[in-house]
């Protein structure tokens, strides 16, 4: 597809100046941009959602910190290897948790100084709690079915679940043999490879559930 073809829909979206926004919005995944020195330019619902729990990135200031300011010299470094036209991936850790961030500079006609840098953010899980409801309901799921994937989703082994769910463990091994079955896979493994592939939406979901 030529530049041509591509310049009409670009022109709307511009235009509104919310048709990317929008999209953007829908994802289960945190995306920033940002410019080389930290400054804020735009953050989508999931981003806006990590920013706001404070445990690993934050705002001051309309820029960009670390929660934890010894590791403000990783996010910096990262922004001037952008400011070059270098991606890195880099791993932010709080008491909390972790965060794994990409940051990709983006193409711009602007001078190097004002060149926009995107950052995303990785996934809180496997699969967006809701998103997998949607996935639960598209192959017939039982209730109990979907707890049990939702747990193999987090690392957990079938004794471990049962001993979580308080049931036996040739429940929990008849709980996955029927997921198997109904979607079509052939192990534990198969079955959270196909939940870990499903299209990364999520933050719409809490407005508009599945159905």
């Amino acid at each position: 597809m030529n530049d041509g073809a591509l310049a009409a829909p670009r022109r709307e979206l511009d235009a509104t100046g919310s048709g990317l926004a929008m999209i953007m919005d829908e994802l289960a995944h945190g995306v920033l941009v940002a410019s080389a020195t930290g400054q804020l330019l735009h953050a989508n619902q999931a981003a806006r959602h990590e920013l706001a729990r404070r445990q690993i990135l934050t705002v001051q200031e309309g820029k960009l910190q670390t929660a934890d300011a010894r590791q403000s010299r990783v996010l910096l470094q990262a922004l001037e290897k952008a400011e070059s036209g270098l991606r890195s991936l880099i791993a932010l850790r709080s008491p909390t948790g972790r965060l794994s961030i990409a940051v990709v500079p983006l193409r711009s006609q602007q001078p190097r100084p004002r060149v926009p840098i995107a950052l995303f953010l990785s996934r809180a899980s496997v699969c967006d709690a809701l998103m997998l409801c949607f996935f639960a309901r598209s192959h017939g799921l039982t209730p109990a079915e979907e707890q049990v994937l939702s747990i193999l989703c987090q690392g957990y082994s079938a004794p471990e679940i049962a001993a979580q769910l308080n049931v036996a463990v040739s429940t929990v091994r008849s709980h996955i043999r029927s997921l198997c079955t109904k979607t079509h896979t052939n192990g534990v493994r198969a079955l959270v490879g196909q939940v870990a592939v499903l299209p990364p939406l999520g933050a719409a979901f809490l407005q508009d559930p599945p159905h």
